[in-house]
């Protein structure tokens, strides 16, 4: 009976672990690199195996600003419709990333609603108290090959900061 329950046990911890959320889910603030300035609340997270974000808030344009910066479709896009015609709040504009290890992501695409440009993208946890990191940090790092890109360094937030950046 004690190693039922010891095996009872040892399934449920593994089985935790298994399914417990990747560090990189969650809310975060993108921040542009040259600025330092909060653009965009996001929520990032998982479906199907492959890791996905989509944009919660957008801290200088309005809620129901139109994607027409972006192409009609792009390869791998995980939802019908036409991109360009889309509001930018609630897209997946991360998508397709697969699990390198726990906390490293790659494989996916990442689009910029700004100037509507697709990149491969690979998204790193950083935790925070390790190297330079005060606070838990997401490196989104967009390349468009050969290792040649730029990296963004973004800020762990909560859903109502991410969600309500827009100010009239």
């Amino acid at each position: 009976m004690k190693k039922l329950i010891v095996l009872m046990i040892i399934l449920c911890c593994v089985g935790g672990v298994c399914f417990a959320a990747d560090s990189v889910e969650g809310y975060w603030l993108s921040v542009d690199e040259k600025t330092g300035k909060v653009t965009a609340g996001w929520q990032i997270y998982q479906e199907g195996g492959k890791l996905y974000g989509k944009v919660l808030s957008m801290a200088d344009e309005p809620p129901d600003l139109i994607a027409d910066k972006c192409k009609e479709s792009y390869q791998g896009f995980p939802i019908p419709g036409k991109v360009n015609q889309m509001k930018v709040i609630g897209i997946p504009l991360i998508f397709g990333l697969t699990m390198d290890k726990p906390g490293q992501w790659s494989g996916g695409s990442i689009i910029d609603p700004g100037d509507g440009k697709m990149y491969k993208c690979k998204i790193t946890f950083r935790a925070a108290g390790t190297g330079r990191f005060k606070t838990d940090t997401l490196e989104m790092r967009g390349e468009i090959g050969l290792g040649i890109g730029r990296s963004q360094f973004w800020q762990k937030s909560d859903s109502n900061t991410a969600s309500s950046l827009w100010q009239h």
